[in-house]
């Protein structure tokens, strides 16, 4: 199992995502592996790398597929004016973003308060505590599945035990935590806000519980979007909530990639 990171500038700016944390683990593994070219898939953190996995390497990354995309989402109230120039999906959408997003903000940064400000007097308590470290992480699975009362109603018992497990054993807790340190005190600029766009074939597959809501006007700004899927179920971990689903997904992003010739 992986262990505790023993340095910093794991955020310095969004190439150090793709060049330093996944050239050695995506690009150079799959070319042991006898992969010259290969896709990648991500939500979360791994939305972020695996996009700019894509910028850094467009010629090794065959197509991204994604289930969250950083920056997508209606991070301010929209005007008058920006909503009459869109359709009345995509208005409906942008509002119901909007919505989702401010009241994240009112109530749910409680974590990232802490974490991009003292990760590590964080990582003392929960390195110290078990049952401090399954609070700190079954409450997301609370937040952000698609349950209405029970965590566990959206992902097995054992399977969130599992995951709450692997971050007591590897002493990764403060690991976890610095990574958002890093991204608020980044000077080069920011995963969100790319410099420019992306020219890998991407595929976003939006989940109905995903607290940030993303945009398909926004999404096309940045990205090479190729294939939009909305789902009638599912969070913001949909490997773990609906598997089948995802995995659905990204075979079909694959055989429209492999139709194209991109694969």
């Amino acid at each position: 199992m992986d262990g505790c990171t023993t340095d910093r500038n794991w955020h310095r700016d969004h190439d150090v995502l793709a060049r330093r944390q996944h050239r050695p683990f995506r690009t150079e593994l799959m070319r042991r592996l006898g992969y010259e070219r290969f896709g990648a898939q991500g939500g979360d953190w791994g939305a972020a790398i695996s996009r700019e996995l894509g910028r850094a390497h467009p010629d090794r990354v065959l197509g991204i597929h994604l289930n969250l995309l950083p920056g997508a989402q209606a991070a301010t109230e929209p005007t008058p004016e920006e909503l009459a120039a869109l359709s009345p999906e995509e208005r409906e959408r942008t509002l119901l973003s909007w919505r989702r997003w401010a009241e994240w903000s009112r109530e749910g940064t409680g974590y990232y308060g802490i974490q991009h400000t003292r990760p590590q007097t964080l990582a003392y308590r929960l390195h110290d505590s078990p049952v401090g470290q399954l609070a700190w992480i079954i409450e997301k699975f609370r937040e952000w599945t698609d349950s209405a009362e029970l965590p566990e109603e959206a992902v097995d018992r054992d399977r969130m035990l599992t995951d709450v497990t692997l971050y007591w054993l590897t002493g990764t807790a403060g690991s976890s935590a610095r990574i958002h340190y890093e991204r608020a005190h980044a000077t080069h600029g920011r995963i969100a806000r790319p410099a420019e766009p992306s020219t890998a074939p991407t595929a976003l597959a939006l989940f109905p519980a995903e607290p940030q809501v993303a945009l398909r006007h926004k999404a096309e700004r940045t990205e090479n979007l190729v294939r939009w899927t909305e789902f009638d179920r599912g969070g913001h971990f949909p490997a773990m909530e609906e598997p089948d689903l995802l995995i659905g997904g990204v075979r079909a992003f694959s055989r429209q990639l492999r139709e194209k010739g991109d694969g």
